[in-house]
C-alpha cells in the first residue's frame, strides 16, 4: 500500500520550508501540485513523476494523486501550510471515500503559512487575537463572507485577508474596507504583503481609508490592524499587553 503526504512547502522560499515537509518531497516517488507551486521546488524535483495541473483543477490533482498513491510514494504539495486553504482537506475527503483495501495513508507535513510570513514582512501585527478570511466568492457565498467580516470587525480581531484581489473579483476588497470602516478607525494600520517570501516581495503599510488605492493582487496578503495596532519606524505592531502585566 502506498502513502500521501500532504505537505505544506511554506511561503516559496526553500530556505522557508520545514525540514519534515522537505525531507517528505526528497523521500516521494510522484509530486503533485498546482503548476505555479511545483516551480517553486524545482531543485528537488528531479528523477521523480511529477502531476502539474493549473488552477480550478484541485478535485482531478488529488484524485489523480490517490489513484498513484495505491503503490507509490506520492507528496501533493501546498503553498504555506496544507492545512490552511491547501490541500490536506481534499485529499483527506478523497481517500477516505476509498474502500478500504485500496486506501493510501496519509500523512499531513505542516508547514510556514504565509500569514506567518507576511506578518514577518511587516514586524509584529498578529501579537493578540486575529482573524482569517478569504475574499474568493468561488467556493463561498459572499454573504458568508460579509458576515464573517462584519464579525470580525465588531469584535476588533486583527483580520488577515487572503485571496483580497483578482481580475474577476476587483471590488471584493473595496466591499471589505467599506464593511471595516463601520467599526474600526479609519486610520487603522494595514499592511500588504505581495509575494512572501518569493522573489520580488513587497510590502506596503497604509491605513482602512487609503489601503485599496494600493498596488494588491491575487499572490498578495493584506493585514488590517485591530484598535491598538500602531505603526513606528516602518513596522507595524500590535501589543500584547505586556506592559500591563508589568504594572501589577
Amino acid at each position: 500500500m502506498g502513502k500521501i503526504t500532504v505537505v505544506g512547502i511554506g511561503p516559496g522560499n526553500l530556505d522557508e520550508m520545514t525540514p519534515k515537509a522537505r525531507r517528505a518531497i526528497e523521500e516521494a516517488d510522484t509530486i503533485a501540485g498546482y503548476n505555479t507551486y511545483i516551480k517553486l521546488i524545482e531543485p528537488l524535483l528531479e528523477g521523480k513523476k511529477v502531476i502539474g495541473t493549473g488552477m480550478m483543477q484541485e478535485i482531478d490533482r488529488c484524485r489523480a494523486a490517490a489513484e498513484e498513491a495505491k503503490d507509490k510514494n506520492v507528496a501533493v504539495v501546498s503553498s504555506g501550510d496544507a492545512g490552511v486553504y491547501g490541500m490536506a482537506g481534499l485529499v483527506l475527503e478523497i481517500t477516505q471515500a476509498m474502500p478500504e483495501d485500496t486506501r493510501p495513508s496519509v500523512e499531513v507535513a505542516a508547514g510556514v503559512s504565509a500569514l506567518s510570513a507576511a506578518a514577518a514582512v511587516l514586524g509584529a501585527p498578529l501579537m493578540h487575537d486575529f482573524a482569517v478570511i478569504s475574499l474568493s466568492d468561488l467556493l463561498t457565498e459572499w454573504t458568508t463572507i460579509e458576515k464573517r467580516l462584519r464579525a470580525a470587525a465588531e469584535a476588533d480581531f486583527v483580520t488577515v485577508i487572503y485571496n483580497p484581489k483578482s481580475k474577476k473579483r476587483a471590488d471584493n476588497i473595496k466591499k471589505a474596507a467599506e464593511i471595516m470602516l463601520r467599526h474600526k478607525s479609519p486610520d487603522t494600520p494595514v499592511g500588504i504583503v505581495t509575494a512572501a517570501g518569493r522573489e520580488g516581495e513587497r510590502k506596503v503599510i497604509s491605513d482602512l481609508a487609503h489601503f485599496t488605492g494600493e498596488e494588491i493582487t491575487m499572490f498578495s496578503l493584506v493585514i488590517i490592524g485591530n484598535s491598538k495596532t500602531y505603526v513606528k519606524e516602518g513596522r507595524m505592531i500590535t501589543p500584547r499587553g505586556y506592559e500591563n502585566k508589568e504594572q501589577l
